[in-house]
């Protein structure tokens, strides 16, 4: 996996906000949300989403994991 949604987990206990509140709120079906709960990769789209609502910055949301070759 190179990609991790840790940030957003983090920064929804932060907000005290659940995974159905920002689904709601953004209009993310379950099977996204499901999908970033298992760290695959999801649109930009999605991404611009949740950064708009959340009024973030991509890096709060996803993060990059370096390979280790």
């Amino acid at each position: 996996m190179s990609f991790s949604y840790k940030p957003l987990w983090k920064q929804l206990i932060d907000l005290n906000m659940t995974k159905k509140n920002l689904m709601s709120a953004t209009n993310i079906s379950k099977s996204t949300m499901d999908k970033m709960s298992r760290g695959e990769l999801v649109s930009m789209e999605i991404i611009d989403r949740i950064c708009t609502h959340l009024q973030c910055d991509i890096s709060d949301v996803i993060k990059h994991i370096k390979n280790e070759q």
